[in-house]
């Protein structure tokens, strides 16, 4: 498969060559009679297949290897901030990472639902593409889990590692992870968690937003972990796939074991048992096994309950062969959820079929160890048909609240009922016919048995595996056998059955014993006779599907080849791109409306799926929508936008090549094998839509009924790396493939001249396709080729060269070009003469179609085969006999090839390829050749005068400076090296190093030659810097190479002196901004050194200064004035990053509006809207909007904002410096020395990493002779110095090295706990300061703020290497990351990087001036270095320099606050503005910091961090600098919280009493800080309140040490008890207050919590009644207070709980007083914990129930007795008198009675 820039072919041209000709007829760089002008002479445009292609043969594709299936390195490196609204009571969560098997667990928080981790984890993988990107990455949060419990599940979330990797920098940077219960899906949101995840590949760098204070963040819906595009509320969905049936299944055992079956068994089975298991998202379903079976009925439903859309891209669905040995995969096919879905407003969801899909993977021949068993995976590109699968995919969005819905996640399995026959469409008969027209360059180690080819469609043609016998009457098999074909055909109603029942399909072609063509390769002798075959087979008719597809590859096709076209014509600078733009949009909308017509057809055929139905409209919405668009943009071109409009179109490319891939499959592609000895030795796919035939020509594929020249390649892993560079075998093939009944015209692509020589002679035979075709016609050529050089080519010797050859391939004919020892850059000016070139076909048709030339370029080795070094493909210009040898054809023109290594470039070729007809005269007619003209080269041939390139005369200058950091060659130290500089043959020598360790520089400093160089400086060659070492007795060895593939950056133009257009006469007044702090919007402005939109706002400052003090005018007066003397460093630095995070954030949104404009544009139909005023004309309206940015951000924000104004700022630069300011090469290059092989991996420039052997500084200037004679006229024109004027000295200069490192973010973990402990460790030269002692536990985001001083002397000590260790108590200390910097090029740059410019002079204070320079030193020395008038210093506050006015405040103040005058502050203003100085003008380094990326050798790269530094340097002889800056790390400022809990109420009641029943509760309050719940307080307990109402008075309080700046409380403990040392925690500042029910026999009952977030909580409510739920639900509609400003609060504050349904409710209210004092304060007034003394609280007037009765039961009696039943017991106790006396009165009464009876 060519993959993307390349597939330039223009087969088109033939058909239509209205639309581009005339289009573009108003240039001279068009065709002119179809040959291509001098001046369309394409740069490395793939080959000169593109020129003239008519319609017979299709363009080869040029590059073998596939890339897929090679397995990589990925990290991915995920790290956990923290989660929030976890659904639970009371938990202790723990965070899962999981990636596929492999699991990560962050530490346990304790009793928290909203934990705080800050934990990072990576994970490293090894894996192909494919499978890493399908990998699952699982977070999920569990409670409580330990070592004996497993815990239990609260929520998961789940993506795929393509997903992160698709996104933006190939992260998700603090976004939150919303987590669903799997278990029960109606459950909702179960928390969400806060994260990083990013994923790197080889060679990506992550660019880290920068870490400021994170506000907006907190907004937690703005900011979900969803890729661009997903709706924020996804939903549950159930995904049903159905599978009903598979056929062709491959047998999976061997034929020995079906004979032991059949002996036991006694039947003879199918030899497989298959069963389909589907993987999506993390889960698996498998459907049943069906025994023995090759065509397996299913007739299952597999369901997968997932979130809609779901973030997993593919489902992977296998057919599998269950065997309790070996069970493998017989085939798989993945499921692209994005191309059967479409999330547009008028889309649809994921939909399929039923269809069939095919698979494929391994040959068919069973073996048992399967060496490609890997295709069958999935892994890599399949050789073979395994078999198809009937499946379908239908996906329904459930309704959750539904009651009878199911819960769980599970994967269902279900039956259901069979499909009709027909449902997939009605089966026709296809015909496929293929002719081999040569059979060239076949590998000769694969011997000279004889070879054939085979093709097979599907099973059908394949004569090697035993095939089943077809079971349905209309068949899918073909064995070939008759008595199959005469069952199969009964069922078609052709005309031609008659005919038919005879034919028997040919699918290979006859053995042939190969012919020697080289050393290298066979060809097989076909000569005049051109084997055919041709298959016969039934499928599906779906060729609606494919017509569409290719229409629309066409469209695509094309599209890429006009912006190829597009491209080059930018690229070598020719004029007029813009008309070739409007050409490619113009054909393109006419594409898309053509597609709108043809497409709409067939509606109604049977097999259309609902996905067919769908992606059709959507595609011709699409394809309408770019047409307009198209033309709209066309009318929009302009010469300035071409390149943005470019940048458009180049995204309809990727859309149309997206549309045009169709999921649903039809007919299986085609295969094209080699066989030698009925062994396969190498194969070629063609997709079956490529070649398919239709009536309608934008409808048949691109090569059906072409010539294709077609490269067989090694099946599987044989095909990685160089295996897979050669050519196996190159064939010439025609293929056609179509109904049946469309059959008669399958010959009309062939070229002409042959008879058809049929199988059966006869009268009844006049329709059977032939076996073979015989050429009648026979044309004879002269081929020459013109080898002038070749460029970049790849280095195959160790010593880091090549001595290339070419060898010309040529129809059966080779020739090789003469070697040229030891260069990368070889100029053969060659001329190869093929003679008596035998072609076959009409001669009018070769003329226009020629074969094409295949050109490979070897090593050549003394001992052993030449290597392999790359392949590009040429087709020649034609004469024939009767046409004039004369322009504008010939002679022909030099032509850039880009040579391909595998998918690698590997340099270009020049050359030219003519192919000229003998006539009658033979050779005498044609244009004579020259004999060899240089007798030392023997009988070679040069290349002719008119086609070599015209020469004239250059002189080159060449600046020596040194060399450096040269390795060891063949083990012996490099002492005396010498550079020799090589160009088209002459050259120059650099003066010998006598020792390179004591001084690596060269003594004479500018050497130059001479040499003729052709005009047209494309065609330049290479320049070669090679360095050699002299060693005694007159040997040299090379050390290294480097070759300059383009000379074109060092050419040297005169300036233009009246294009600066300062006339010396006129002053130009810059009025910069008294106010120096102003300078905020200046960094604005600077960090965008890249953009070509930036214009310097010196005017805009003013208004800006004005908004901003008015701004500090309206203000709440809340906010006190600075304090100088508070501020430091560090508040410059939080300062200057919020500025950057500003300015970020102001460039994504500029960059949102001007795609909204863009879009706006283009669908306004360019009626209205001038093109010009488009935004990308530029950079006011830029300008404008950033403006508007900033006004709009000032006004919004609170505090920090106004604060702002006043501090002075530094440039936080988010890249290394380097990147910024084009590497410090202004006049200084670099080029690196090379030696040894390079690398055979897929990334070369990793590889050249490790054959790095030194580096050579100079520079190179090259100019026309003769020169203009007033630049060697001006005054103080040195001349030994030519064009490098004013350069300094190269003598040993001493420099003192202050090394400043801030800190390091997101350190690659290093221990097994997940952390590192790092410290810096410096080297320069032979110091090397290892700061072990202040390494930092425990920490990957350290804090280092250290300044470390080093002296160094250039140039021998110039490489500084910045590295982090990772401390480690027991063995080496581990090296984490390290950066280099070329401290030399910093030095001698002129954008002065020694010392950066402060904004603003001061002369104390935090922003103290740091150069020992003042900036009026500065000034001078640069007026004085670049020969400009000035400085003049004038009254009131002005400097000119030049003829520049600078005005600027003119009064400093000193320590003690009295002014002094300056000049310092206008010196400064023009230093700021140096870039606008005519002619030496460059911009001057500010006061910066520096991010770098962190780099390990082991893990080539790979980022492991990055860290942030600058780097000063001051020349010894200088005045001495002062005192290094302080920036050490602000140490957390010690405060003290105290909390008062004064009152409880409507705290909800827990308990029941045992005596009465009645609700209570016995209240307590518990609070802690964040971080700190081991030192977690109670107040007592206010028992038995029958209320919710709770008395406490009771203090809490909380010494902590706090970061104002980060907004962090620092806390520093053991993490266990065997760590060795504390880790610091930096956490963001939460009170949490929780009340609780006290129980004595079980454990307390958790009631309510509340979490204040002590920077920004609701002011508490002023009574209990105000009270409400609300301030937590709508916190933004609250007035927000900080404890930090406030410091005393009082008010009452709501506590909550979750229920069950997850709702928030109100469980109690707390009437708190918060008092923050610092630690002094707190020392001088020190209070007591709870009621205790010193300044006690009172006790709390509770009413009497509040105790507990077993601990005071007199106490308890006393309250029973006297309160709750005091009438009780009054009432019980008059009852008891009066029972007391009835008993009494019935107790006496007899005796009374009988007393007074007896009257006693």
């Amino acid at each position: 498969m060519p993959i993307g820039k390349r597939r330039s072919s223009k087969e088109q041209r033939g058909d239509e060559p209205a639309i581009l000709d005339t289009e573009d007829l108003d240039g001279p760089d068009m065709h002119l009679g179809g040959s291509p002008d001098p001046d369309t002479i394409s740069l490395a445009s793939v080959t000169a297949v593109t020129t003239n292609v008519s319609n017979k043969r299709s363009k080869p594709d040029i590059k073998m290897e596939p890339s897929s299936g090679r397995p990589m390195d990925y990290q991915v490196s995920i790290t956990i901030i923290e989660a929030r609204q976890l659904v639970g009571l009371n938990m202790d969560p723990v965070v899962c990472v999981e990636i596929g098997e492999d699991k990560k667990y962050t530490g346990m928080k304790e009793s928290t639902t909203c934990p705080y981790y800050n934990e990072y984890f990576v994970f490293d993988f090894h894996l192909p593409p494919d499978v890493m990107f399908d990998k699952i990455l699982k977070l999920s949060v569990i409670h409580s889990k330990n070592l004996l419990r497993s815990g239990t599940l609260i929520g998961t979330f789940k993506l795929d590692i393509g997903t992160v990797y698709s996104q933006p920098e190939h992260q998700f940077y603090h976004k939150w992870a919303f987590l669903s219960d799997p278990d029960d899906i109606t459950s909702g949101c179960k928390g969400y968690i806060k994260c990083d995840i990013a994923v790197m590949g080889k060679g990506d760098n992550i660019k880290t937003p920068h870490k400021a204070n994170e506000t907006d963040e907190d907004d937690i819906e703005g900011n979900l972990l969803l890729p661009e595009g997903v709706p924020v509320e996804r939903q549950w969905a159930r995904f049903y796939l159905k599978i009903y049936r598979a056929e062709g299944l491959p047998k999976m055992n061997t034929s020995i074991m079906a004979n032991v079956k059949k002996a036991f068994i006694g039947e003879n089975k199918d030899l497989v048992d298959p069963y389909v298991q589907v993987l999506f998202a993390g889960q698996k379903g498998k459907t049943s096994i069906q025994k023995s079976s090759y065509e397996p009925i299913w007739n299952e439903q597999i369901v997968f309950t997932e979130m809609f859309p779901p973030l997993c891209k593919r489902m992977k669905i296998q057919i599998r062969d269950s065997d309790k040995v070996n069970d493998v995969a017989i085939g798989t096919h993945f499921i692209d959820l994005r191309k059967i879905a479409n999330d547009g407003d008028k889309g649809f969801l994921p939909t399929l079929g039923p269809a069939w899909v095919n698979m494929y993977g391994s040959t068919r021949n069973y073996t048992i160890m399967d060496e490609h068993q890997d295709l069958n995976e999935g892994l890599g590109e399949g050789v073979s048909f395994r078999a198809r699968l009937l499946v379908s995919l239908a996906v329904e969005i459930l309704d959750t609240t539904s009651p009878d819905i199911m819960c769980s996640t599970e994967v269902q399995v279900e039956g259901i009922p069979n499909i009709s026959e027909n449902a997939t469409g009605k089966v026709e008969e296809f015909f496929l016919f293929g002719a081999f027209l040569e059979a060239t360059m076949i590998d000769r180690k694969i011997g000279d048995k004889p070879i054939s080819f085979e093709v097979t469609i599907g099973n059908y043609g394949n004569e090697i595996d035993g095939l089943t016998r077809p079971k349905m009457g209309s068949g899918k098999k073909d064995g070939g056998g008759s008595d199959e074909e005469s069952e199969l055909i009964q069922g078609s109603s052709d005309e031609e059955t008659e005919v038919d029942r005879d034919l028997v399909s040919v699918s290979a072609t006859p053995p042939m014993r190969p012919v020697i063509t080289d050393r290298n390769y066979f060809h097989l002798p076909y000569f005049e006779r051109k084997p055919c075959i041709y298959i016969k087979s039934w499928w599906q008719d779906q060729r609606r599907r494919l017509y569409n597809a290719n229409i629309m590859d066409k469209i695509a096709d094309k599209l890429e080849e006009g912006l190829n076209d597009v491209h080059e014509v930018i690229k070598t600078e020719k004029a007029y791109p813009e008309r070739r733009l409007r050409g490619v949009l113009e054909e393109l909308s006419m594409g898309c409306s053509r597609f709108v017509t043809l497409a709409n057809k067939d509606q109604n055929q049977t097999g259309r799926t609902k996905l067919d139905r769908e992606r059709l409209k959507s595609c011709m919405r699409e394809l309408e929508n770019m047409g307009q668009q198209a033309k709209i943009i066309r009318s929009q071109v302009k010469k300035n936008t071409v390149k943005e409009k470019l940048k458009l179109v180049q995204n309809y490319l990727q859309k149309l090549r997206f549309l045009s891939d169709e999921p649903q499959h039809s007919i299986p592609d085609i295969y094209i094998w080699m066989m030698s000895n009925n062994k396969r030795i190498a194969y070629a796919r063609v997709p079956s839509k490529d070649i398919l035939y239709s009536l309608v020509d934008e409808e048949t594929g691109k090569e059906c009924g072409k010539v294709k020249t077609i490269f067989l390649k090694l099946p599987g892993k044989k095909g990685f790396g160089s295996a897979g560079w050669t050519v196996q075998g190159k064939t010439e093939l025609y293929l056609w493939l179509g109904l049946n009944k469309q059959r008669k015209d399958f010959l009309s692509g062939l070229p002409n001249g042959f008879e058809e020589n049929k199988l059966l002679k006869g009268p009844t035979m006049h329709s059977s396709p032939p076996i073979s075709l015989i050429y009648t016609m026979k044309q004879v050529f002269q081929l020459r080729v013109h080898m002038y050089q070749a460029r970049s080519l790849f280095a195959a010797d160790s010593t880091g060269l090549s001595d290339p050859f070419a060898r010309v391939f040529f129809s059966t004919h080779s020739q090789v070009t003469e070697v040229l020892n030891e260069t990368l850059c070889p100029t053969w000016d060659q001329l190869l003469v093929f003679d008596n070139v035998e072609l076959y076909g009409e001669a009018s048709e070769l003329r226009d179609d020629p074969p094409i030339i295949v050109i490979e370029i070897y090593d050549q080795d003394t001992v052993g085969k030449a290597e392999f070094m790359g392949r590009t493909f040429a087709k020649p210009i034609t004469k024939m006999s009767d046409e004039d040898y004369g322009p504008p054809r010939f002679p022909p023109q030099l032509e850039y090839y880009q040579v391909y290594r595998g998918n690698c470039t590997a340099g270009d070729l020049l050359a030219a390829f003519e192919l000229l007809q003998l006539g009658i005269g033979g050779r005498a007619d044609l244009p004579p050749i020259d004999g060899p003209t240089d007798m030392d080269r023997g009988p070679i041939l040069p290349v002719p005068m008119g086609i070599r390139p015209i020469l004239s005369k250059y002189r080159i200058e060449v600046l020596f400076w040194g060399l450096r950091d040269l390795k060891r060659v063949n083990l012996a130290q490099v002492d005396r090296p010498r550079v020799d500089i090589e160009c088209a043959g002459k050259g120059v020598q650099s003066a010998l190093i006598q020792n390179y360790k004591k001084n690596p520089n060269f003594s004479t400093l500018v050497k130059w030659f001479e040499v003729d160089l052709p005009e047209n400086e494309l065609l330049h060659p290479p320049l070669n810097i090679r360095v050699v070492d002299c060693r005694a007795f007159g040997r040299y060895t090379l050390v290294g190479s480097h070759a300059v593939t383009t000379l074109r950056r060092f050419i040297y133009r005169s300036t233009n002196k009246s294009a600066n257009n300062w006339s010396a006469s006129e002053e130009v007044v810059i009025n910069t901004e008294p106010e120096p702090h102003v300078k905020k919007v200046e960094t604005v402005v600077k960090l965008d050194c890249t953009s070509d939109a930036v214009v310097k706002l010196d005017m805009n400052e003013d208004d800006k200064g004005k908004k901003k003090k008015r701004k500090k005018g309206e203000g709440d007066v809340e906010e006190e004035e600075l304090d100088e003397s508070m501020l430091d460093w560090w508040s410059k630095y939080f300062a200057s990053i919020e500025t950057l995070m500003e300015y970020l954030r102001a460039q994504e949104a500029l960059l949102a509006e001007a795609e909204d404009k863009e879009d706006m544009d283009i669908t306004a139909e360019g009626a209205e809207i001038k093109p010009d005023d488009s935004p990308i004309k530029g950079s006011k309206g830029k300008e404008k909007g950033k403006q508007k940015g900033k006004g709009a951000k000032n006004k919004s924000g609170e505090g920090p904002e106004r604060r702002k104004a006043k501090i002075y700022e530094l440039q936080v630069y988010n890249k290394e410096l380097e990147s910024e300011f084009d590497s410090f090469e202004d006049w200084l290059h670099t080029f690196n020395l090379y030696r040894g092989k390079s690398g055979d991996d897929d990334d070369q420039n990793m590889a050249d990493e490790d054959r790095l052997i030194g580096r050579f500084k100079g520079s190179l200037c090259m100019y026309k002779l003769p020169l203009a004679d007033d630049i060697t006229r001006e005054p103080g024109f040195d001349p030994s110095l030519g064009m490098f004027q004013g350069i300094p000295h190269n003598d040993p200069i001493n420099v003192l090295v202050r090394v400043y490192v801030v800190r390091a973010t997101d350190l690659h973990p290093a221990d097994i706990n997940g952390k590192a402990d790092p410290y810096i460790a410096i080297r320069l030269g032979k110091s090397d300061v290892k700061d072990k002692e202040n390494y930092i536990s425990k920490q990957l985001n350290p804090i280092f703020g250290k300044s470390f001083d080093v002296e160094a002397t250039f140039p021998m000590e110039s490489l500084l290497t910045v590295s982090i260790y990772d401390w480690d108590l027991v063995g080496t200390d581990d090296l984490i990351g390290e950066t280099k910097i070329d401290l030399e090029n910093r030095f001698y740059s002129k954008h002065r990087p020694t010392c950066g410019i402060s904004s603003n002079y001061a002369i104390h204070g935090y922003n103290v001036w740091r150069d020992p320079l003042k900036p009026t030193q500065i000034l001078a020395k640069l007026c004085k270095d670049g020969k400009i008038d000035g400085p003049h210093y004038g009254p009131s506050g002005r400097v000119k320099v030049a003829n520049r006015v600078y005005l600027g405040p003119t009064e400093i103040e000193d320590e003690n606050g009295l002014k002094k005058q300056t000049e310092e502050h206008v010196a400064l203003a023009a230093l700021k503005h140096w870039e606008d100085m005519p002619r030496v003008g460059c911009k001057l380094i500010p006061e910066h910091v520096e991010t770098r990326p962190l780099l390990n050798p082991d893990k080539p790269g790979i980022e492991q961090g990055r860290i942030e530094m600058w780097v000063d340097m001051f020349p010894k002889d200088m005045p001495a600098p002062g005192p290094a800056l302080d920036i050490s790390p602000r140490k957390p400022k010690k405060f003290e919280l105290r909390v008062i809990v004064w009152n409880t109420d409507e705290v909800i009641l827990e308990d029941d009493d045992i005596f009465t029943g009645e609700k209570s509760s016995d209240i307590f309050v518990r609070g802690w800080l964040k971080g700190q719940q081991e030192d977690k307080q109670d107040t007592d307990v206010h028992y038995h309140s029958l209320t919710g109402e709770g008395n406490f008075n009771w203090r809490f309080i909380y010494p902590f040490d706090y970061l104002m700046a980060e907004e962090k409380i620092v806390i520093s403990k053991k993490e266990s008890m065997f760590a060795w040392d504390e880790t610091e925690y930096k956490i963001p500042a939460r009170l949490n207050l929780q009340v609780w029910d006290a129980d004595h026999f079980s454990a307390d009952d958790f009631l309510g919590a509340i979490e204040l977030d002590l920077n920004r909580f609701p002011r508490g409510a002023k009574t209990a009644k105000q009270c409400s739920i609300d301030m937590i639900q709508n916190e933004q509609d609250m007035p927000m207070v900080s404890i930090f400003k406030q410091k005393r609060i009082k008010g009452w504050w709501p506590f909550f709980a979750r229920d069950e349904n997850d709702e928030m409710e109100l469980t109690g209210k707390v009437e708190a007083e918060l008092h923050l004092m610092t630690a002094e304060e707190a020392e001088k007034n020190p209070v007591g914990l709870g009621r205790n003394e010193p300044e006690p609280l009172e006790k709390p007037n509770r009413p009497d129930t509040t105790f507990l009765w077993f601990i005071s039961p007199l106490k308890a009696i006393r309250y029973l007795l006297c309160y709750r039943y005091k009438w009780l017991i009054v009432k019980v106790v008059l009852a008891l008198l009066v029972l007391a006396m009835l008993g009494l009165f019935l107790y006496s009464m007899p005796g009374y009675m009988v007393k007074k009876l007896l009257g006693a």
